[in-house]
């Protein structure tokens, strides 16, 4: 059967939207986003200085310049009266003329020494003014949904204002993203064969059915970050790593997280770290391997790393090496996951945290959204609300759409690591009671960061590699967060880099490390595998007599049921 246009399986394997999540961010106020971009702008010599210059600028325009055209690489902009048209060409030129002069206000506000979150705050904060202030956002303004409007009779008008109602009414007046309706966890999304083989409060713990003959000794455990649900690892066929982790003879246990509510609003990385514990127990039971591998995704990297610190200080070598993908543990560099983490934005977000037990899917959402505002939010407006398209069909999409809370206690001692920066400082903080110090950590790694990654800076993913005291491995993919982790081989545009040994400067490790074709999963596997033991006949049942298989996967916390 040939896949229709607007089907999911229509897509190409390489299309993977611009996405932010995964991590656990400081929901800012709009005070304090508000703040930041006038701490920035108000000056008033500066503020004068650039008036001037705009108003030139604007003459300029008046008068026919070429100058300030948008870049041709904003989609926003692709139509061609944007360039034949006299009145569409001046009002993209204002426009572009009016973001620089804001962005130069910044960019200056940052050479004269303010801090780096401050500044983070105030791009935060212009990015989102910026970009809601494009003349595209509007019907008259936007010259391919006026056309659109007459070739359709007005048809896409009435669809538009239709999606947009029922957004106003049932999504808090945010564009929809996608067609979630298109997909169901357990029937095309998660699809990979496997059994809930444990299961407690807070996880079930997930093993994948081989698809060799033979498997390696040593499992792996997957560690997934704690906002979001761990299917972003297990999409559709020939999207999934979980399948192509599988299919290099890999024995693949995958932690699934409880979705919280305030009940549980006491979790904190002792509840999250002890899960990842017992569930790497449970791996070595079921396998009779006396130690496994494992893989910690974003913010699943910090609970996996306050686990191996724990392993470290009492002697347990029940981990035998762990790799990181797109983790960031030190906080002292420019990070935008950490910008709201101001001490009075971070008591603001204690109080509201505790009071309402959990930070919901919902606003954690919209901040990763507001990061990227114009991919993911007028970009939905434009093309649902004034073309009338329908929303599309995308399983990450749909991914991104299924969010989950985070638990008050969680997100206040995460916020904590970001203002502290205390995961790398000795002694700072205790988890499982003890003192967390990653020098103790001596387990070979494997580390990934994301060439383009907005919320993890792949510079900053590379300290990781310094701050444990085992030989490690980097490795450097092509675009960003999510799109480094949903990376199949076989993308034609997708690439990876490899060195030799990390030293103290990441720079020089990229200056001399090869540009290879491909997903770093291509140079994850054999590193793994090597590490992974000899061969063994693939077992021919999932569980154990004392871990049996309480059903399928994907089981029961990842669409949000409580079994009794």
């Amino acid at each position: 059967m040939t896949a229709q246009p607007d089907s999911p399986d229509a897509r190409p394997v390489d299309a993977v939207p611009s996405l932010e999540g995964g991590e656990v961010v400081a929901v800012p106020s709009a005070r304090g986003v508000a703040g930041g971009l006038v701490a920035a702008l108000a000056r008033p010599r500066l503020l004068a200085h650039e008036t001037v210059r705009l108003s030139q600028d604007l003459v300029s325009i008046a008068k026919g310049t070429d100058d300030h055209i948008p870049a041709d690489k904003d989609k926003r902009f692709a139509d061609p009266a944007w360039r034949v048209n006299p009145a569409y060409r001046r009002i993209g030129q204002t426009y572009s003329a009016w973001g620089s002069s804001l962005g130069r206000m910044v960019d200056r506000y940052e050479a004269e020494g303010a801090d780096w979150r401050d500044v983070e705050r105030a791009r935060f904060a212009l990015n989102a003014l910026v970009s809601g202030m494009a003349p595209t956002n509007t019907l008259l303004g936007n010259p391919a949904a006026v056309k659109k409007a007459f070739d359709t009779g007005g048809f896409s008008l009435l669809r538009g204002a239709r999606q947009m109602a029922g957004d106003l009414l049932h999504n808090r007046g945010m564009p929809t993203q996608t067609d979630s309706s298109a997909y169901e966890v357990g029937r095309n999304l998660g699809v990979t064969k496997g059994s809930v083989v444990y299961r407690d409060d807070v996880i079930e713990l997930i093993q994948y059915a081989p698809r060799t003959a033979e498997v390696r000794e040593r499992p792996l455990v997957v560690v997934p970050p704690p906002i979001g649900r761990f299917y972003f690892l297990d999409l559709q066929p020939g999207r999934s790593f979980v399948e192509y982790a599988v299919d290099q003879g890999l024995t693949v246990f995958m932690i699934s997280w409880r979705n919280p509510t305030r009940k549980q609003a006491d979790w904190n990385l002792d509840t999250y770290a002890e899960r990842v514990r017992r569930a790497i127990g449970v791996a070595r039971e079921i396998t009779g391997s006396p130690d496994v591998n494992t893989l910690g995704f974003c913010a699943g990297g910090i609970i996996q790393t306050t686990l191996l610190n724990h392993l470290a200080a009492t002697g347990d070598t029940s981990v035998h090496s762990a790799a990181y993908a797109v983790t960031l543990l030190d906080f002292d560099g420019r990070a935008p996951i950490a910008a709201f983490s101001g001490r009075r934005m971070i008591d603001t977000a204690r109080r509201v945290s505790r009071t309402r037990g959990v930070i919901s899917a919902r606003s954690m959402g919209a901040t990763f959204s507001w990061m990227r505002p114009d991919d993911l939010v007028f970009n939905y407006l434009v093309n649902q609300w004034l073309m009338g398209e329908a929303p599309p069909a995308f399983d990450i999409l749909a991914w991104n759409a299924d969010g989950t809370n985070l638990p008050a206690a969680l997100h206040e001692q995460f916020l904590e690591i970001f203002r502290d920066n205390a995961l790398v400082r000795p002694g700072e903080m205790t988890v499982l009671g003890t003192p967390v110090d990653l020098g103790s950590i001596d387990v070979p790694t494997f580390v990934t960061g994301a060439l383009t990654d907005h919320l993890t800076p792949w510079s900053g993913t590379y300290r990781t590699t310094q701050l444990l005291s085992g030989p490690s491995t980097f490795v450097l993919s092509s675009s960003g967060h999510i799109q480094s982790l949903v990376n199949p081989p076989g993308n034609p545009k997708a690439a990876y880099w490899t060195g030799g040994a990390p030293g103290p400067d990441p720079a020089d490790w990229r200056a001399t490390a090869e540009k290879k074709s491909g997903s770093w999963w291509e140079s994850w596997a054999p590193w793994t595998i090597e590490r992974s033991g000899d061969l063994v006949p693939a077992p021919a049942s999932p569980g154990s007599d004392v871990h049996t298989v309480l059903e399928a996967s994907p089981g029961s916390y990842v669409v949000d049921r409580v079994p009794v």
